[in-house]
């Protein structure tokens, strides 16, 4: 997957910060939603600091949208097109998980995104960022040791994982290799 320069990286700032605004919401109001500090957020809206993806699954669930809808830039025409070149990436600064939205709308009613964890990474996000949605998962390459509250599913290529009802998960890649696979997200 070639990394891209997007909207999507450069407006994060923007974006956290007017999801908030058009809620009314005080910094200390979104960070007793989401558990993230008032000081992060602060400097998340500044510019001033790179969040995880951990850290931006709390955001995105706190506001009640997907993590798509709060990295891709706002769409300017409902085109039912995404051509490769053009779809928002987005890397994790501390992991390097890369994530690609491949749906043509990351505000519709599906979601398709297509991640490469690189190997010894582990990704968490809490279960505030899967209560309004259905997910699946599809390993493309590689293994996934995916953490589901209490239960570990070990995935390979091929396999898919329908998740049950909304609980703490970590996406873990224990292999040498990077893994690959796409998460299907239905709102509900």
């Amino acid at each position: 997957m070639p990394e891209v320069e997007t909207p999507a990286a450069v407006d994060l700032p923007r974006r956290v910060q007017g999801e908030r605004e058009s809620r009314g919401w005080s910094l200390a109001e979104l960070a007793a939603r989401s558990g993230v500090s008032k000081a992060m957020i602060s400097k998340i809206e500044r510019g001033e600091a790179s969040p995880t993806a951990a850290l931006l699954g709390r955001l995105s669930g706190a506001f009640g949208k997907t993590l798509s809808a709060l990295l891709a830039p706002p769409q300017a025409s409902a085109s039912q097109l995404s051509r490769a070149g053009r779809q928002p990436v987005w890397r994790d600064p501390r992991s390097g998980y890369l994530r690609r939205i491949v749906s043509p709308r990351a505000d519709g009613p599906l979601d398709l995104v297509e991640v490469v964890l690189p190997p010894g990474a582990r990704i968490a996000f809490p279960a505030a960022s899967y209560a309004f949605l259905h997910q699946q998962i599809w390993v493309l390459e590689g293994h996934l040791s995916f953490e589901e509250g209490l239960e570990t599913h070990e995935l390979d290529a091929g396999d898919c994982l329908e998740l049950g009802p909304p609980a703490d998960c970590a996406f873990a890649n224990h292999g040498a290799a990077p893994c690959r696979y796409l998460v299907a997200v239905v709102k509900r």
